[in-house]
This record gives structure tokens, C-alpha cells and sequence, in this order.
């Protein structure tokens, strides 16, 4: 049996530049920092922090006065932004810079007088970050059936934006959807699946036609993980989403020949190891990569915390 690594996998710049954050306002400020949800949907990432002290919260009523608090990467919705500020709270936001970009123009396309479509899955902390951008006209759309029922004031007079973590395929499908109920629908000047998780599941694609099995490595909360079993199974591949090694059933891989091995943009790559590991106990032999995209996107950190981020991706935190 062997065990073919997918090519990007794993952390991606925002994800970095997030968890640098909580590590830096630790050491910088000291325990406890207070983080405003999962800063990342991730399980190991999560508790690794929680360890280091910081304290994950839904809610700012939590967070004592005069304390630190960090925004996670799906980013908040401005009425957080604003009690943080009127509770006098130090901030560090690690909403990521593409998550920030659709923020931007959920703000100019109502500021053009549109109302706006937002493309995601309702409940998500992204979803409901950007669509608390805005105090009103902004419409949730999950499926190409909810296009269908959508009900506008001005169908001229309308724009639209997607989570960024979506599936490639679905999102294009509901993006039709639109531009053929709504011809005259605005679109944003750049697309806003992020490069991320189109790269990972660009290498899905490549890696699923040569595999019999798919296991990718990322937490059930996380969204992009999702997607990624999603397009392998679609492409009739058996796959299956583990949070750690611990999760493999072994008659997921009884009498395969070849094991395909990717992550979501939150799992660290000590989990992909891990499970390598495991794969071995259970037969594997060879681990190779196969070639693919390689990521070189670095974002800043906010002021305060000095230097940069980048050089962590793919290593434990």
C-alpha cells in the first residue's frame, strides 16, 4: 500500500497569520488572551492554545474589562467590532485578509445602493461576520433552490459575494443561478473563494483519479475540510474527514493500493504525519508527494505585535 500527499495541504496564510497572533499577544501581553470563537476550526490548534492560556469565548460579555481580545479568521460582525471599543478592550483582529476584502465590498456594493446576495452556509461565524457588515439587505443563499425563492425589492439593483471557503463547483452553480434569475446582478472585482481553498481543491482533484481511498485531515467544524471530502467523493472516491490518526477505521484502507492524504487549511501538518503513521501501522509502505501548487503568501500582523508571519506554514503550532 502507498500513501500519496497531497500538493498544497494544510495551513494557509490567513490560518498562520491567525494562530501568530494568539502565540505573539501571549507572550507579548501574557496570559489569559481571550479569543472570540474557535480562531480557527480545528480541534489540536484550539486546545494547543488553550494550553498556552488562551480562553475562547462566543461572547464579549465574557471577556473582563480592560482585558485582551483577538477576533478569530472568520472575522466578527461590526456590532462586536463596536463593543469592543465601547468596553475600552485591546483588540487584535485576526479575521483574514480575504475574509476582510469581501467585508470591504459587502460595504461599498450597499454604499452603491445594491442589496446583496451573500453565497454560504448559514451558522457559519464567516457568514455571519459578513453579513453583519451591513444593518440590511443582505440576503443568505445556500443552494441553487434558494436562488429560485429569493425575493428582491430591485432585481437591477443587486450584487453578490460568497464565503471563502465554499466548494468551487457549488458556488459556480449558484453564481448561475443568480446571473440567469438576474441578469443585471453586480459581481465582486475579484472572486472571493480564496486561493487556498481553490488550491486545495485543484489538488484533490488531481490526487483523488489516482487513489482508491481519500482521507483528509481536518475537524468537522471546519468548512474547507468539508469541501475537500466532498470533491473526492464526488469524483467517486471514497473519502472520509478525521480530526487526528485515532479516527481511521481500518477497513477504510483494508486491500487498497493507494491511500490519498490532504488537509484543510486549519490542520497542522503534525496531524498529517500522524496519520502517515498510522497508515504505516496499518500497511503502508511508500509516503510521496505528488506535485502541485507551492504557496508562497505571506500576510502582515496587525500593529503591536512587531514582525511577520509566513515562515510557520505547515509546522506544528
Amino acid at each position: 500500500m502507498e500513501v500519496l500527499l497531497a500538493q498544497p495541504r494544510g495551513f494557509c496564510a490567513g490560518v498562520d497569520r491567525a494562530i501568530e497572533i494568539v502565540d505573539r499577544a501571549l507572550r507579548i501581553h501574557g496570559a489569559p488572551i481571550y479569543v472570540r470563537h474557535e480562531i480557527v476550526h480545528n480541534t489540536y490548534v484550539v486546545e494547543d492554545l488553550r494550553n498556552k492560556g488562551a480562553i475562547f469565548i462566543e461572547d464579549l460579555d465574557e471577556v473582563p474589562a480592560g482585558s485582551t481580545v483577538v477576533f478569530s479568521a472568520h472575522g466578527v460582525p461590526r456590532a462586536v467590532q463596536e463593543q469592543a471599543q465601547r468596553r475600552g478592550l485591546r483588540v487584535f483582529d485576526a479575521t483574514c485578509p480575504l475574509v476582510t476584502k469581501v467585508h470591504v465590498e459587502v460595504a461599498r456594493m450597499r454604499g452603491q445602493g445594491r442589496q446583496i446576495v451573500m453565497i454560504g452556509h448559514k451558522g457559519h461565524p464567516e457568514v455571519e461576520g459578513t453579513m453583519g457588515q451591513v444593518d440590511s439587505g443582505i440576503h443568505l443563499v445556500e443552494t441553487v433552490e434558494d436562488v429560485a425563492r429569493l425575493q428582491v425589492s430591485d432585481p437591477d439593483a443587486l450584487a453578490y459575494v460568497t464565503q471563502t471557503t465554499l466548494s468551487l463547483d457549488d458556488a459556480a452553480a449558484i453564481i448561475a443561478a443568480l446571473k440567469q434569475r438576474f441578469p443585471a446582478i453586480a459581481e465582486p472585482k475579484r472572486a472571493d473563494i480564496c486561493y487556498a481553498t481553490q488550491n486545495r481543491q485543484d489538488a484533490v482533484k488531481i490526487l483523488a483519479p489516482q487513489v482508491d481511498v481519500v482521507i483528509v485531515v481536518g475537524s468537522p467544524a471546519s468548512s474547507n475540510s468539508n469541501r475537500l471530502r466532498e470533491v473526492a467523493e464526488r469524483m467517486g472516491v471514497s473519502a472520509y474527514l478525521v480530526d487526528n490518526a485515532g479516527d481511521i477505521d481500518p477497513a477504510w484502507v483494508r486491500n487498497r493500493t493507494r491511500i490519498g492524504l490532504t488537509a484543510g487549511a486549519s490542520a497542522p501538518e503534525v496531524l498529517v504525519r500522524q496519520v502517515a503513521d498510522r497508515l504505516r501501522e496499518l500497511g503502508a509502505g511508500a509516503v510521496r508527494t505528488i506535485a502541485g501548487v507551492v504557496e508562497d503568501v505571506v500576510f502582515p500582523l496587525p500593529r503591536g505585535l512587531g514582525g511577520n508571519t509566513g515562515e510557520r506554514s505547515g509546522k506544528t503550532p
